[in-house]
């Protein structure tokens, strides 16, 4: 999925725009350690496309080595089911097609450096 996001410009891309004011969650499956740093790194991809997040009850990670062990972590498994409803959730709510989007302002980038 990283390289699809970072695949040019997430702001100008023609995948950024596409993915624009879609809802999106991402889900780490670790044996380990770096699950936080991968989520964190995952859903700045999203901030920055203008897509909102979908949240759980906790960070969208699970923990084994394969699929077996993954299904044993009960919290990760809890997260991950909630997470499936949260996002059903939104996509109701955020029927695009009567509401439409925001209104979208030209970016400006500041340079502090004169």
């Amino acid at each position: 999925m990283k390289v699809l996001l970072i695949n040019g410009s997430p702001k100008e891309h023609a995948l950024g725009q596409q993915l624009q004011y879609k809802p999106a969650a991402s889900v780490v499956v670790c044996r380990r350690g770096g699950a936080s740093a991968a989520f964190d790194r995952l859903n700045k991809y999203f901030t920055i496309m203008n897509m909102p997040v979908v949240s759980s009850q906790y960070w969208n990670m699970v923990y084994g080595q394969t699929s077996g062990q993954v299904k044993q972590d009960e919290e990760g498994m809890q997260t991950m089911r909630t997470l499936g409803r949260n996002m059903a959730w939104m996509i109701k709510k955020l029927n695009v097609a009567e509401d439409g989007h925001p209104q979208k302002e030209q970016p400006v980038w500041t340079n502090f450096i004169r």
